[in-house]
């Protein structure tokens, strides 16, 4: 069974189909942008190409020059613009090609996009997107592969967002669209070629977070990419006798301590699973919050099963480095030593 806070959406047409993450990251875009003329797409060959992964594609030819338009390879000058556009009743959604070719508009977004609100005590506020396709598992190089995570959501400010599905990639996009404030917005790459249903009609919530598969003895918490490796480690689990629920994160920030907490006290037991190298991260974060939260309730410590923490590894090592089922399996059977203990 699955749990979902997501709720009907009264102005988008309700037909239902199957799509890539890429066409409903694509879909978002067009409707959003025929919805409203304030919305604008620009970066780095989003226009006559469609994106490196071909994610802005028709919107050129649909929208015109003026709605979509390639930037220079400039990325502080792509958020720059941005903001500019943002405080005078534009809204924008950039795309930094790769995660990693973020970093040269880092300064832009902790400096001004992430603090113009409380600067100006919310006299100006930025409704603006920056969408960037992160993480491993394409046979990248590196700064083509970078789990970056963990910069955004440590910035007071700014909401990060991260879908695992083509469903919430659609829904969540529209809504970081809509959001009065800047929204971080991390593609999955990996998931692009993932296929699922989409329901224009079907809105999700910022800042809830939904289980995804029901479970009674281990929690699963995963966002992104991992959320497949997550439910696929928990049906290789259920093999094994062991229930294992899987919670998708979604929003990581604001986090929905509510869902995370509620979910690990129905089992005791939790394991944290994510691509990025797991110190000072995400991870890290999400296990001191549910062990603070729900220490009462725990059968055994939270563990983290994450990236390794190195420099991204060469296209032909990468599955080395990533997460993987067997890596989430073990993790669960370190939860119940005795077991453990008696086996050996």
């Amino acid at each position: 069974m699955t749990i979902t806070h997501d709720a009907p959406r009264v102005d988008a047409p309700a037909q239902v189909e199957t799509l890539t993450m890429a066409a409903a990251v694509n879909r978002a875009l067009a409707d959003e942008m025929a919805a409203d003329d304030s919305v604008v797409v620009f970066g780095e060959d989003v226009g006559a190409l469609g994106g490196v992964f071909r994610v802005t594609d028709g919107l050129l030819a649909r929208f015109g020059e003026q709605r979509c338009f390639d930037t220079p390879l400039a990325e502080s000058g792509i958020v720059g613009t941005a903001v500019g556009m943002a405080m005078n009743g534009i809204r924008p959604v950039v795309e930094m090609q790769f995660d990693a070719f973020a970093y040269p508009a880092f300064e832009q977004i902790v400096s001004h996009v992430a603090k113009m609100g409380n600067r100006t005590r919310g006299a100006l506020r930025l409704p603006m997107v920056i969408r960037i396709p992160y993480g491993g598992g394409i046979g990248g190089v590196e700064h083509h592969c970078d789990s970056s995570e963990a910069y955004y959501a440590h910035t007071p400010g700014l909401t990060v967002v991260s879908p695992a599905t083509p469903q919430d990639a659609y829904s969540l996009l529209r809504a970081a669209i809509r959001h009065p404030d800047p929204v971080v917005f991390l593609e999955p790459k990996k998931l692009y070629w993932s296929k699922g249903e989409v329901d224009p009609a079907r809105e999700a919530r910022i800042g809830e977070a939904v289980v995804a598969r029901e479970g009674s003895d281990v929690t699963l918490i995963a966002y992104g990419t991992m959320v497949p490796v997550a439910l696929a480690a928990a049906e290789a689990a259920e093999a094994e006798g062991r229930s294992v629920q899987v919670v998708d994160v979604r929003t990581l920030t604001p986090l929905d301590d509510a869902t995370l907490t509620d979910a690990v006290r129905r089992t005791g037991r939790a394991v944290v699973v994510a691509e990025a190298p797991g110190y000072a991260s995400v991870a890290s974060e999400l296990a001191a919050r549910i062990s603070e939260r729900c220490f009462e309730w725990l059968e055994a410590p939270v563990r983290r099963v994450t990236g390794f923490d190195v420099p991204y590894a060469p296209p032909k090592l990468e599955h080395y480095l990533l997460p993987d089922v067997d890596r989430v399996l073990d993790a669960i059977d370190t939860l119940y030593p005795d077991e453990t203990d008696a086996a050996r």
